[in-house]
């Protein structure tokens, strides 16, 4: 037996050893490997965030909408109109899926392994003067297949002590060992931490950190989940990049939850702020277990409406610095000069107003802050709430309320700061803090427990209607 495992052991080493190491590029380099794929040769330059740069971006509001015709949710790419909600499920919404995973998000791939979850740590601590049990985990991603990867995700699980059955639960996208940086100068919370908030009203949550599933870089794609599939070698167009990817990690720790008794997994949420917004948005669009999400300032490739011209633009998510979070194809889109001519946003099959759809009917939460306090208009408000409104109709159709204003996307203004649209599934609120949803969770919390049938434990906000 022991000359067996011997030579299982040589056998592995040597296989091993054979395998091609990860390609070590710089994110340039990554970038540019996708261009020449595509056959890109020049990229149009993003706006820029600084006001007083001759290339700013656009705040006039009369020239933010020169593709003002947003795709049609309901009608079928043969030109049917979707008429049941047995259509939306059977035909409409594996069309859009289709079209964000070919030219927007890319693809989970087939051979993505499995995951095995280890609590590395439990103990009975309290949080905001209630008892709790935590645990913390790793779910390790099977590498056998390509030894010279790990994957290990990092989650931590907190629920009740004295919860007297399952609870429901929101999972949240943090940044690793940090709170998500505050703009200076941005006022601060003045409302207990949201998982204080939770913990109060007898739900629990998850903490995931995304960089532990995939690297928040360009450089970091031969490497992380995405560079494990892969085999440590760049993406082909339609591959998935870091958002799919977080949201990949995201499911996998659903799966966990899923065999968590503490936990009840038919109403688990996710939430996240900025870029883990987008990843929340994206998490909840594709994986219909979740069941809630609170989508924080998420922005361009978030519930901004991608033919808005207003701040960030395409054009920024196909440059270096945040071509990562996409397909490859996507790339596309920000195309000045290439073998099939250019491309930009208005060519785009879909558009945020149809992510935020896919979510439907779930109860969906779009927050945001205001400028003032450092939410920037670079996030643009305004184009989100439109795409809001334009999400709207499937809502409806799937037997769900949704924000109750007129479809009309074109003409739609936001709603007074501070008055938010709680009595639907779709649901909008932009509170008057910064860059962070924190003000919007004591209205969250309630418009989610309405929904199952919960009551409001005394001492929570009364006012979240």
């Amino acid at each position: 037996m022991k000359l067996v495992a011997y030579l299982l052991i040589a056998v592995s080493a040597n296989l091993t050893a054979q395998q091609t190491a990860p390609t070590n590029w710089t994110a340039e380099q990554d970038h540019q490997n996708m261009l020449d794929q595509l056959g890109i040769k020049a990229l149009r330059p993003g706006p820029s965030g600084n006001e007083n740069a001759s290339n700013h971006a656009n705040y006039d509001e009369s020239k933010a909408n020169p593709f003002p015709n947003l795709p049609d949710p309901l009608v079928l790419n043969n030109g049917r109109k979707v008429t049941s909600a047995g259509m939306w499920y059977a035909e409409r919404r594996p069309e859009i899926i289709e079209d964000f995973e070919r030219e927007v998000f890319g693809r989970v791939p087939k051979n993505v392994p499995k995951v095995s979850w280890t609590v590395e740590n439990a103990s009975a601590t309290m949080v905001g003067g209630y008892p709790v049990h935590r645990r913390e985990l790793v779910g390790h991603v099977d590498n056998s297949a390509y030894p010279l990867i790990n994957v290990d995700i990092q989650m931590t699980v907190v629920t009740p002590a004295r919860a007297k059955g399952p609870v429901p639960l929101m999972m949240m996208f943090i940044y690793k060992g940090r709170l998500p940086p505050r703009p200076a100068g941005a006022a601060v919370p003045t409302d207990p931490p949201a998982t204080e908030q939770l913990i109060a009203d007898g739900w629990g949550y998850a903490q995931i950190v995304p960089v532990s599933v995939q690297a928040d870089n360009g450089a970091g794609l031969t490497r992380g989940i995405i560079g494990l599939t892969n085999h440590g070698q760049p993406r082909k167009p339609d591959d998935w990049g870091a958002l799919r990817a977080w949201a990949w990690g995201a499911s996998r720790g659903l799966d966990y939850l899923e065999t968590d008794k503490a936990v009840d997994a038919r109403h688990v949420g996710i939430e996240g702020v900025s870029r883990y917004g987008k990843a929340a948005l994206v998490t909840m669009a594709f994986d219909t277990r979740f069941a809630f999400v609170l989508v924080g300032s998420s922005g361009e490739g978030g519930a901004k409406l991608h033919r808005r011209n207003w701040g960030e633009a395409v054009e920024n998510l196909t440059a270096t610095g945040e071509y990562h979070w996409m397909a490859g194809n996507f790339l596309k889109y920000g195309a000045a000069e290439a073998s099939f001519g250019s491309k930009n946003a208005g060519d785009l099959p879909v558009d945020a107003h149809e992510l935020i759809a896919l979510c439907a009917p779930r109860p969906t939460f779009i927050s945001y802050g205001v400028p003032q306090k450092g939410d920037s208009k670079w996030l643009d408000q305004q184009g989100s709430f439109m795409a809001a409104v334009a999400a709207q109709p499937v809502f409806r159709l799937l037997g769900a309320k949704e924000l109750g204003v007129p479809d009309d996307y074109r003409r739609a203004k936001m709603p007074p700061v501070n008055d938010g649209l709680l009595d639907g599934a779709l649901a909008w609120r932009q509170h008057d803090g910064g860059h962070t949803d924190a003000p919007n969770w004591k209205y969250f919390i309630p418009w989610a427990d309405r929904f199952m049938g919960r009551a409001t434990p005394s001492g929570l906000s009364s006012s979240a209607r």
